[in-house]
């Protein structure tokens, strides 16, 4: 992949790079019309396969916020055209690297020094690159090491380019302006947390720690005096992300353990800590050759106040969908029934959401659950494209709490779908401080 000599940091400079995709993807349009007037017949196929890759190649290009965005929006496939989708979960694994220059030139301007007079060995080749930055191997005292590099500007340039890519986003989410608003405000809270470095090495230490005794999780060692604001220094793991380890046809055992690892590691944050990692998507994580997961990304962590977790807990944990009135009253504490809803839509909402909240607690509701299952998957994405075309829901429902929430638990429900995980699923239970 061709390297970047580049990255453009001015509100200038992204803000041409948008207007220029702009104009790519006007004239998609125009071309995919101009076909239509010869073939009625013809769909969007094309134009959504021209649109995501021209899409795609200029936030790759900018990087950062915008970039992240699209990362997010490719974990959730009920909501784009599957060529979105396709292109847009390239940045979950690598998007164009930073040439050797700039690499020495971010070094020098946080350390003083270059990468060869800090480490004993520095691979000027990034062995992984991402949204936010990349990932070099170096070498000290005999350690191998991971550096991880945050891109020029990507910290600077977050609130302009949300604002930027509010048309995109528009477009592709039909949402209204009222919850793209709320969307976009959660969204750059957390970016704004993960490109803080230095809060990232110390949520690193913290959650490592935590959940050191969850059995086949592991953590590399970080390294606050070989880091800084934008630069973050950790023991290099060895392992597979998890599209080359299906690659190697594991055995049924070893994807239960790993599955088993990711459900705890999730489910003890969420249930002990009350913090989870927020940025669920294979990219994070790695498959040891032992078999073992080893988690290499601590930047989005979303934390959950009692006023979500008591009420949404409740739902998908107890048998309060049972009891209508509960069940309503926990709608309306969640914001997803409203105070000035009428009768009849109080009743729609609670149908809907109702038949949400049990699609999303089933695996909850046995000792195990095979996440194979594509009986399951179906249900949920048809769910999903059910109330996504619902005029009901062109409006923002829901406390913003649930777009990482929701991000966190279906990443990882499609995780281990991936895996084609067995697992038990009883290991870690919600602490219900609210009684209803």
């Amino acid at each position: 992949m061709k390297e970047q000599d580049s990255i453009p940091t001015s509100k200038t400079q992204r803000s041409a790079k948008f207007v220029k995709t702009g104009f790519k993807v006007g004239g998609n349009y125009i071309k995919h019309y101009s076909k239509k007037l010869f073939n009625p017949a013809l769909n969007k196929d094309e134009l959504n396969l021209d649109n995501a890759t021209d899409i795609y190649t200029s936030l790759s290009e900018l990087k950062g916020s915008a970039l992240k965005v699209a990362q997010m929006l490719s974990m959730d496939k009920n909501i784009l055209p599957k060529a979105y989708v396709d292109q847009f979960s390239l940045s979950q694994y690598n998007a164009p690297p930073l040439s050797g220059p700039l690499i020495v030139r971010t070094f020098t301007k946080y350390f003083g020094k270059t990468p060869s007079q800090i480490f004993d060995e520095f691979n000027i080749k990034s062995a992984n690159a991402a949204s936010i930055g990349q990932v070099h191997q170096a070498s000290l005292k005999g350690k191998k090491l991971a550096v991880k590099i945050q891109y020029p500007g990507v910290g600077d340039s977050i609130s302009s380019d949300l604002k930027m890519v509010k048309p995109f986003a528009f477009r592709l989410l039909g949402m209204s302006q009222k919850e793209l608003e709320v969307y976009m405000s959660e969204v750059e809270d957390r970016l704004l947390e993960e490109t803080d470095y230095d809060l990232e090495i110390k949520r690193s230490i913290e959650f490592s720690e935590a959940c050191k005794n969850i059995p086949n999780l592991v953590f590399p060692t970080y390294y606050p005096d070989l880091s800084s604001k934008r630069i973050i220094t950790m023991d290099w793991l060895d392992g597979l992300h998890m599209k080359e380890f299906m690659k190697t046809n594991p055995s049924q055992e070893i994807c239960n353990q790993v599955g088993q690892a990711l459900w705890d590691f999730y489910n003890f944050q969420q249930h002990e800590l009350r913090a989870v990692h927020a940025d669920p998507h294979p990219g994070n994580f790695l498959i040891t050759p032992d078999g073992k997961l080893g988690v290499i990304d601590f930047g989005c962590i979303k934390e959950m106040p009692s006023d979500f977790y008591d009420p949404f807990f409740s739902l998908t944990s107890t048998d309060m969908l049972q009891d209508k009135t509960k069940t309503i009253k926990a709608f309306r504490e969640l914001e997803m029934i409203r105070v000035n809803d009428s009768p009849a839509q109080i009743e729609f909402f609670y149908q809907v959401y109702k038949e949400m909240i049990e699609l999303f607690a089933q695996p909850y509701m046995s000792e195990t659950f095979d996440f194979s299952k594509k009986g399951y998957f179906d249900n949920l994405y048809n769910y999903g494209e059910r109330i996504a075309g619902m005029p009901e829901f062109k409006q923002a429902r829901g406390v913003k709490h649930f777009i990482y929430v929701n991000r966190t638990n279906f990443g990882l429900y499609n995780m281990l779908h991936e895996l084609g995980a067995i697992v038990r699923t009883d290991t870690w239970k919600p602490h219900i401080n609210t009684p209803y």
